[in-house]
């Protein structure tokens, strides 16, 4: 089978199981887990961020930032194609008691002009507008990545209107290799990040948050609240640690793989459009009255697996369990669908 459902698919190298095996590990809700403390102190470094905390999932460490950013009638600005707003449950309202502005932009990309015309004025009969969120890579908006002067400008901008700013750092390092700037320059735009080690990195869980040590610290007591305390830990922090020190700079691969689909598919005649492709990420349009149950059918008869991403739409998700070779037999059996 050849997996292009999700880069969140990926299973650890023969490398990152040997990395784990080897871990040394105590009780990280003690804090006694000497991996999972270099993990942290390895990211915080990396993104020049005062701290960091090993989180099971991302969501856990998406809402645990919108938790301790926000009080509750406080509301967050995000781009309605949002990780937090499309696939995070309404955690957002259950957890922190907020509500959402939702902007619009192409390829859920904000701009900092946006932003700060959203921020509403103090009124008792509205919400407070006091978090920003930004996704890098924009999982729905097909894997487009901000300029390092779009995140510099929406980065003043919320200090300008007294908001915080979180970033949804999925696919950041996707964004680094392709975009060209570090995690440090990315950092520095933002007060705190959530960067996650089990898609295109190939660990088997966790993402790590970043902010400064006041920011950490609450986030802390919240993720033992959310239940994501956790003990021998250490074994998954290698597999990030690993991850982290090994195999990034690959992600261009998966890019250049991406873009190798992307241009057999603007060729093909059942096909309608394509969102620009930056990463790892290829989102398709079928024409009718083909339909995403049809040809996923037929894909997968073919032994490839994809996923349906809206009512015409298509997503294909490269990764490192798809080598070149898995590529060029998938675009050999695009080429010969016919419908």
């Amino acid at each position: 089978m050849i997996n292009l459902l999700s880069d969140t698919v990926t299973k650890p190298t023969p490398g990152m199981l040997r990395a784990m095996w080897a871990a040394e590990v105590g009780d990280d809700v003690f804090r006694e887990d000497p991996t999972v403390n270099a993990l942290e102190a390895y990211v915080a470094e990396l993104t020049g961020h005062e701290a960091a905390l090993f989180c099971p999932s991302g969501t856990m460490a998406n809402q645990i930032a919108l938790k301790v950013h926000t009080r509750p009638m406080d509301e967050v600005i995000c781009d309605e194609t949002s990780h937090i707003f499309q696939y995070e449950v309404g955690g957002y309202a259950f957890h922190s008691g907020i509500g959402v502005n939702l902007l619009r932009s192409p390829n859920g990309i904000l701009e900092a002009e946006q932003i700060g015309a959203a921020v509403k004025p103090l009124y008792d009969w509205l919400p407070r507008s006091t978090l920003c969120v930004i996704e890098n890579t924009n999982n729905k908006g097909g894997g487009g990545c901000y300029s390092l002067e779009g995140l510099q400008s929406i980065g003043a901008m919320c200090r300008d209107k007294n908001l915080a700013l979180h970033l949804d750092g999925a696919r950041l390092f996707n964004a680094v290799v392709a975009r060209g700037y570090t995690p440090r320059q990315v950092g520095a735009c933002v007060d705190s990040a959530s960067l996650c080690l089990s898609k295109g990195l190939g660990a088997p869980m966790g993402t790590v948050l970043t902010g400064n040590a006041k920011f950490i610290a609450e986030a802390r007591r919240v993720r033992k609240a959310m239940g994501g305390g956790m003990r021998q830990v250490g074994y998954m922090a290698a597999a990030g640690l690993y991850a982290l020190q090994n195999q990034v700079e690959r992600l261009e691969e998966d890019h250049r793989h991406a873009r190798q689909l992307a241009e057999t598919l603007v060729e093909l005649p059942w096909v309608e459009g394509l969102r620009p492709v930056e990463t790892n990420i290829v989102i398709f349009d079928l024409k009718a009255p083909l339909t995403p149950a049809v040809f996923l059918e037929k894909l997968a008869e073919k032994g490839i697996k994809a996923s349906a991403f809206g009512p015409q739409a298509i997503r294909f998700v490269t990764h490192l369990d798809v080598p070149g070779a898995m590529i060029n037999q998938t675009v050999e059996v695009l080429r010969r669908m016919t419908f």
